[in-house]
């Protein structure tokens, strides 16, 4: 089974730079297999990107502490949901043409803790329509999580 999936992968192989650079397709999805050329696509359109590893993360501070450390937050933000959206509707520190963020290893935290793990999707998702108001591409990739629970659909080439 898995070979036919990794078959069926490769003869749908997305191309990523014409994907990412699209500020209406952007949003919330499951993290490709090849999660490399991903990110050397992102790096090709001169996105800012950054990967947070979810691999130990137990609760809600120790998730918004991990997003926060990774992404070099302000010093104002105010670890909770609404200083998150703040933050990720602003980025005036890093500038860039897209954003692409990669939470990896998300199925505990997820397990554990899903109305939290539900509230960090919508506020991604309120950022990713922020920046589509702003032609900015704002991608969120999850690595690791139950994908049907949290309707999170996987990127496929149209």
């Amino acid at each position: 089974m898995r070979g036919a999936i990794e078959a069926s992968i490769r003869a749908a192989k997305l191309n990523y730079d014409d994907i990412l650079s699209d500020a209406g397709q952007a949003g919330i999805y499951q993290l490709p297999v090849d999660d490399a050329a991903l990110e050397a696509a992102a790096a090709d359109g001169d996105f800012a990107t950054w990967r947070v590893d979810l691999a130990g993360v137990r609760g809600k501070q120790e998730l918004l502490d991990a997003i926060a450390r990774d992404l070099a937050f302000p010093e104002w933000f105010g670890s909770n949901w609404d200083a998150l959206e703040d933050c990720l509707t602003d980025l005036s520190w890093c500038v860039a043409s897209g954003y692409l963020l990669i939470l990896e290893n998300a199925g505990s935290f997820a397990a554990a803790n899903p109305e939290e793990f539900e509230t960090a999707l919508e506020v991604c998702d309120a950022a990713a329509e922020y920046w589509y108001d702003e032609d900015v591409p704002f991608w969120v990739f999850v690595g690791g999580a139950d994908y049907a629970r949290f309707d999170i659909p996987a990127l496929v080439a149209e």
